[in-house]
């Protein structure tokens, strides 16, 4: 086969075929999908468009980035079968953080873990707060913890404490979505944002730098982004920070690409070294890579 005939994802997989995984940089945080799959009973929105594989694959390979972390998507509920085939396909480059429910079985969770599942997320956006000090969450968070795997919350920052706090009384390593998500008109000064700070000191807390543009108003928030950064460095270090491009942005789409997100990290975090750590040190502790 002639270089020209490969896909995206077989040039940027091609390294393996050498026998070399280097880790240059690592998206915390991507979706992929298709047209047509089973939709859950509960959602906010359906793409009317595909996030394919290949496509993703192509971004990853020009912005030089090696490795990824798949993360179900709200709108496929508990069905994670999609983005776990493309995890089996690929063990060495991909993690995922799957969506189950409190009456997913321990086989359910063992084959999750064979085939890269590293966390279960929480995507409580526009729902009620779960009771997560209730007896069947309780099992639930403790079959994770066991696992060694963390769970990651996204919900709008006036709201973490309702879920943070549980969860790390719970002993839950905790990973919190898209800089928090603070209120758009109050940014960083949002208590809720406060709140995210403070838990710092727990050691068991981390961040995605990704999606600011979900906090902003109207625009792709890489000025907001680059406020929320400087404070959460000055507290988490880049040991509990990473970085995710949220691609294929949904919802978000037109103000934004993959390129942009990627660029809008040097602006977040200036210092090289910080960067550095962020992108590879700090994403393959928490995602296990090997």
């Amino acid at each position: 086969m002639q270089a020209q005939d490969l896909t995206a994802v077989d040039q940027w997989c091609d390294i393996d075929d050498i026998n070399d995984a280097r880790i240059t940089a690592i998206d915390s945080h991507a979706h992929v999908f298709i047209r047509g799959l089973p939709l859950a009973q509960q959602r906010r929105h359906a793409p009317d468009y595909d996030a394919t594989l290949d496509a993703y694959a192509g971004h990853l390979l020009a912005n030089g980035v090696s490795h990824a972390v798949l993360v179900q998507p709200s709108f496929l509920g508990t069905d994670n079968s999609f983005f776990l085939d493309v995890a089996k396909r690929y063990p060495r480059r991909f993690r995922g953080v799957a969506v189950v429910d409190c009456a997913v079985t321990d086989a359910e969770l063992a084959l999750l873990d064979s085939t890269g599942v590293v966390g279960i997320r929480l995507n409580l956006i526009g729902l009620p707060v779960p009771q997560l000090s209730a007896p069947e969450w309780r099992r639930l968070l403790a079959r994770v913890n066991a696992l060694g795997w963390h769970v990651e919350v996204h919900r709008e920052a006036v709201d973490l404490h309702a879920v943070m706090g549980p969860l790390l009384e719970q002993g839950c390593t905790v990973v919190v979505d898209h800089f928090g998500r603070p209120d758009p008109r109050t940014g960083a000064k949002d208590p809720g944002f406060g709140y995210l700070l403070s838990m710092a000191a727990t050691g068991r807390v981390w961040i995605k730098l990704s999606a600011a543009y979900r906090s902003a108003s109207g625009d792709d928030g890489t000025v907001l982004g680059a406020t929320l950064a400087s404070r959460l460095l000055d507290v988490y270090t880049p040991e509990r920070l990473v970085w995710g491009s949220d691609w294929p942005h949904t919802q978000h789409q037109q103000l934004v690409d993959y390129d942009a997100t990627r660029r809008a990290l040097d602006q977040w975090v200036p210092d090289a070294a910080q960067r550095e750590w962020i992108l590879t040190r700090s994403a393959r502790t928490l995602y296990r890579f090997e």
